[in-house]
This record gives C-alpha cells, sequence and structure tokens, in this order.
C-alpha cells in the first residue's frame, strides 16, 4: 500500500513538472512572438514619422497617449500628431538601435536608442536619443500609450 502511495505521488509530481514545462515552452513561444510584432510596430512608428502618415500613426498610439518629447514637451495624441504633420519638419531617417523589451502580460515596455537625421526649418539636424515606450495590447490590438525620449546629444 506504501509502495502504490509513493508511486501516485511521483506520478503527480511528474505530470505537474510536464505541465509547468509545457506552459514554458508555450510563454517563450509568445513572447517571441510579442517582441516580434513590437519591434516591427516600433518600426512602422518611425516610418510613419518620416513619411509623416498620420493614418498609420492613429493606429498605432492609443487615444489616452502622454508623450513627453526629448525637449521635455508634454503632449496629448493630437498635439504629438500635430508636431509629426509639421509643414517645416522634414525627417529622413529614424532608426532604433539596440532596444530591449520587458513583457508584463498585456504591456510591453520598450527601452532603446534612436537616432534621427533630416531638415527643420531648412537647416539639417541629426540627433541620437535614448526612449522608452509602453505598449498595452486592448482586445488583440496593441498601441503605444506613454513615450518618452531624452537627448544623448545636443542637436546640431
Amino acid at each position: 500500500m506504501r509502495a502504490l502511495t509513493v508511486t501516485s505521488l511521483i506520478l503527480v509530481f511528474l505530470a505537474i513538472v510536464s505541465q509547468a514545462r509545457g506552459s514554458q515552452s508555450s510563454a517563450s513561444i509568445d513572447a517571441k512572438s510579442i517582441r516580434t510584432k513590437i519591434t516591427a510596430l516600433e518600426n512602422a512608428w518611425n516610418q510613419a514619422e518620416e513619411h509623416k502618415d498620420s493614418k498609420a500613426l492613429d493606429s498605432l498610439l492609443a487615444s489616452t497617449l502622454t508623450y513627453v518629447d526629448y525637449d521635455g514637451t508634454l503632449m496629448n495624441k493630437s498635439q504629438f500628431m500635430a508636431s509629426v504633420k509639421r509643414p517645416t519638419l522634414h525627417p529622413e531617417q529614424i532608426l532604433n538601435d539596440p532596444v530591449t523589451m520587458e513583457i508584463y502580460g498585456d504591456t510591453v515596455v520598450v527601452t532603446g536608442l534612436y537616432r534621427e537625421k533630416g531638415e527643420t526649418d531648412g537647416k539639417p539636424y541629426m540627433r541620437r536619443g535614448r526612449f522608452i515606450d509602453t505598449w498595452v495590447n486592448f482586445n488583440g490590438t496593441w498601441q503605444c500609450v506613454a513615450s518618452q525620449s531624452t537627448l544623448l546629444e545636443k542637436p546640431n
């Protein structure tokens, strides 16, 4: 009888361990999928800014967006979108490298470095900075709810 109890306990333990390993495997697959998706969204944001694509930006940014620009300016979504559409601003290239991501369920925090070059008010500019973006999954759609950037070098 004692051998049967020990055997039963071992089988239950092995079942629990097996289930836990299966959960970890699917969690790592989900994490990889989320990282791939968020990387694509970060790149889409850069492209949308470069091309002043307000329709694309509108889909990427939550209506409640809080944006802190590199100069400390605090903006909501409509103010940020207006700043991107300024006729005197002509970004040529915006690149993120490197980035790291932390996943917290339906929230992802992205930190990284960015480089941006273009022309503003008829003068060329180049910026290098650090950013942090917070993405939230709203019923299957990822949107950025908060973003902040800090210059690492004075713009020229």
